[in-house]
């Protein structure tokens, strides 16, 4: 074999191993990423029942409901975005600082049924924080206007019941 055609074979190999590597690697990151969706977008359009993602928004007033199935608390509630309401299921403890008219992200999966299976449940640590998705949401649904000030904080949400939310996810 000629020296040319040894390194031309060398060449051949590392750009194959390269690109071998450059596969596995974002295989390895396609399996983890988690998209955030607001309620809008998934009545809008919901995603696979397979696929975790992040719901964010507020937790609807006069919507949430405990119970317990043997040791376990069972908790469900419905989460908005002003437009659309999503009911979320969770299986464990809230977090201390969940409260209803708060800002919220659960983790999870969208069940068959339409609504929200949610493994994990993020609540916001204190008064002023609310996700930054959250906000460009209100934002793009002209809840919010930045030019006015902050987004708007969890009082103002307590006003809105579970009524007016599926009321608003109808309409929507």
């Amino acid at each position: 074999m000629k020296r040319k055609t040894r390194r031309l074979w060398l060449v051949i190999a590392c750009v194959a191993g390269l690109g071998a590597a450059a596969g596995l690697t974002l295989s390895a990151f396609s399996s983890n990423i988690v998209f955030f969706m607001t309620p809008s977008q998934v009545a809008a359009k919901a995603p696979p029942a397979d696929r975790t993602i992040r719901l964010g928004g507020m937790v609807v007033a006069g919507s949430v409901h405990r119970e317990r199935h043997g040791e376990t608390p069972v908790n469900s509630f419905e989460v908005t975005d002003g437009q659309a309401a999503v009911t979320v299921q969770f299986e464990g403890i809230l977090p201390d600082l969940f409260r209803e008219g708060q800002s919220v992200v659960a983790v999870g999966s969208m069940t068959t049924d339409g609504g929200f299976a949610a493994s994990e449940v993020l609540a916001k640590h204190d008064e002023t924080y609310m996700p930054k998705e959250v906000a460009e949401e209100l934002q793009k649904s002209g809840k919010w206007d930045p030019k006015f000030g902050p987004p708007p904080n969890a009082a103002s949400w307590n006003a809105m019941t579970a009524k007016d939310a599926k009321t608003s996810s109808r309409g929507s």
